[in-house]
């Protein structure tokens, strides 16, 4: 399916929630009811007829796009090719954690020493290993889910293991935003999975928060990272006393 036919389909949707019919959606236009059946059918709406049904409904244009992002099946899992290539170059990986996360190229060379001729090549190369598609004028579209999961022992969990792990655990967790809970206790099987869910579950919170927080101005947010993790596991200390 075509960008065109997303946009009519979630238009239509749009329409269904709000409760509006084709008539009034004709009434609004000036046309006549089979004439916007037909338009609807052909995916042949404009951009100025789109604009004035969202309108009607109250919402923005850029909400439906929005949507229509949102239902798009995004790569969850990246080859060991693509993860080897991001971990190889720390500004590679930093373009890449930056462009899923919604951060414009703008943004990233202001902030970030990536200059343009380096942002543009980094583009090309993301392009080419599939993890985002590169339209026209440098408008991106992400291909790869915000949080993709890593191979077991592959480039990014050996990144993680290696440079990133216990420099996100030295701290006191004491400051402004940070918090650390740990707890421990003997589970049966059946518990482990449904705190399993659980943690599915406030992933799932976490990346929605990312998605809804992501039209804000980049000097309001920061860059945070969270940890939640479960496994059958005694400190070394204790296994060291078992007989």
């Amino acid at each position: 399916m075509g960008e065109t036919s997303r946009i009519h389909a979630e238009l239509k949707r749009v329409l269904r929630e709000a409760r509006v019919t084709y008539a009034d959606v004709a009434d609004r236009l000036g046309l006549s009811e089979a004439s916007v059946k037909r338009l609807f059918s052909k995916e042949a709406l404009s951009l100025q007829r789109l604009e004035s049904i969202c309108q009607l409904v109250g919402v923005e244009f850029a909400d439906l796009v929005e949507r229509v992002a949102s239902r798009r099946e995004f790569i969850t899992a990246l080859t060991p090719e693509q993860e080897k290539a991001l971990v190889a170059d720390p500004k590679m990986l930093l373009m890449t954690y930056m462009i899923i996360n919604g951060q414009t190229v703008e943004h990233i060379c202001e902030t970030y020493k990536v200059s343009e001729s380096e942002a543009q090549r980094f583009l090309v190369r993301l392009d080419r290993l599939k993890i985002i598609e590169l339209l026209p004028f440098n408008r991106i579209r992400r291909l790869t889910a915000r949080n993709f999961s890593w191979h077991r022992d592959g480039p990014v969990q050996r990144f993680f293991a290696q440079r990133i792990q216990a420099e996100f655990f030295d701290s006191d967790f004491g400051a402004d935003a940070e918090d650390l809970k740990f707890v421990a206790g003997a589970l049966t099987q059946t518990s482990v999975l449904e705190f399993q869910r659980a943690l599915d579950r406030v992933a799932r919170e976490f990346d929605e928060l990312v998605r809804k927080d992501a039209a804000a101005h980049p000097d309001e947010r920061r860059t945070c990272g969270a940890v939640l993790a479960i496994r059958p596991w005694e400190p070394a200390v204790f296994d060291r006393l078992r007989r």
